[in-house]
């Protein structure tokens, strides 16, 4: 018997290489379009879930931006000028800050409080602070209310997105078990591509619920900043107020 050759090196690669391409596997786009039509609609979900969340994270980051530098430029005018006035004129064309916003409220008030201050009655000074103050938290809480505005989708799809693509996911593995009964048979080639439709839907579940966690946590820190800034800002112009007219 002669003996055959061991095969070389290259030869042996290149055989590996057409196997590799024979059995080649179905790409995330192919998986998509073969699945059962619940696990599409699934997907279509996530995905459609997913890409909302991207316009208001890109939306909100950039309103967060704008809201954070314009309170920064206000903050600086406010404390360097020597008139409110001359402030609230310049306060009127800064729209993208929250604490603008509340100082413009606040001084619309103040000027009730100055007409009520005349005859130097005690009564109407104080029901005037305590107007100005309701003045200040209302405007506060109604910019928060606009910073805060989708971020609730960002949440609730944070939340729901993995339970969505779960359901995906057991929908396929009862179908993949379905055929099981069926055929008769249990290998993967019979199972595989059905728990593939299945694992899909968990990963695109996974991939619109973590951004959106990530960004609403990103957002909230920024909001909760802002907050504090419009908080500290209505403490200080109320004891500037406070001052003004106890000692006029």
């Amino acid at each position: 018997m002669i003996p055959t050759a061991p095969m070389s090196m290259p030869i042996y690669l290149a055989a590996v290489a057409q196997t590799e391409e024979a059995i080649e596997a179905p790409g995330i786009i192919e998986l998509m379009t073969t699945a059962d039509a619940v696990v599409q609609l699934v997907l279509v979900i996530l995905i459609a879930m997913s890409v909302f969340c991207w316009i208001i994270i890109f939306n909100k980051y950039s309103a967060l931006r704008k809201a954070a530098g314009a309170t920064e430029v206000f903050l600086d005018v406010f404390w360097k000028s020597q008139r409110l006035d001359q402030v609230y004129d310049q306060a009127k064309q800064m729209d993208h800050s929250p604490v603008a916003a509340v100082f413009k409220a606040g001084y619309i008030e103040l000027s009730k409080l100055t007409k009520a201050k005349q005859g130097d009655q005690n009564g109407s000074l104080m029901d005037g602070e305590e107007n100005l103050n309701r003045a200040l938290r209302k405007a506060a809480r109604m910019e928060r209310n606009s910073l805060e505005k989708m971020t609730t989708f960002l949440a609730t799809t944070g939340s729901t997105a993995p339970f969505i693509g779960l359901f995906g996911t057991v929908w396929g593995i009862l179908l993949a078990f379905q055929k099981i009964g069926v055929t008769g048979q249990a290998s993967l080639a019979v199972v595989g591509p059905d728990i593939a439709h299945a694992l899909i839907a968990t990963a695109i579940g996974l991939v619109a619920a973590i951004p959106a966690v990530m960004a609403y946590n990103y957002f909230n820190s920024r909001i909760r900043s802002l907050e504090d800034e419009m908080g500290n800002f209505s403490s200080d112009f109320l004891n500037i107020v406070k001052r003004h007219f106890r000692s006029a």
